[in-house]
């Protein structure tokens, strides 16, 4: 299954990208999957990945859609988001030192942790590429 959606660079749009990215999944998957721990697994780095868009790609351009593309290959779940902005420099990351204070710098940490492969595209035909990929586990029927 493969299926995208382009949404405004609007916070207020939040809830639209959670649930169709959770509805596309949750229609092919069925019960095959353990929904409340995947479910808030995927909107936690879907969040991050949408919201730094909003707050920074697209901080003075709120016109500018945001692409978000998801396929589904069996479990395999891939997730890219798009976006127009100037794009982040990787090699200037520094992971957050839990011993100081600060406020941000931890979403890059949070997608690493939530997803299986995280990987940043910067300037692809004049966008930048966020792609998500994880595996969702099969539930194992219980035994009566």
């Amino acid at each position: 299954m493969k299926t995208e959606l382009n949404v405004p660079s609007d916070l207020k749009f939040l809830a639209v990208v959670e649930r169709w990215l959770l509805d596309c999944l949750q229609i092919e998957l069925g019960d095959s999957v353990e929904w409340p721990r995947q479910s808030n697994r995927l909107r936690l780095a879907l969040v991050e990945a949408y919201s730094n868009v909003v707050r920074h790609a697209h901080r003075d351009k709120p016109d500018l859609p945001v692409l978000l593309r998801l396929e589904l290959d069996e479990r395999d779940v891939a997730l890219e988001i798009w976006d127009h902005g100037n794009g982040f420099d990787l090699s200037t990351y520094l992971p957050p030192n839990p011993d100081d204070k600060q406020e941000g710098g931890y979403g890059w940490l949070i997608m690493n942790r939530l997803m299986d492969k995280v990987e940043y595209r910067l300037q692809v035909n004049g966008r930048n590429c966020l792609k998500l990929e994880t595996s969702l586990p099969e539930v194992k029927p219980t035994e009566v």
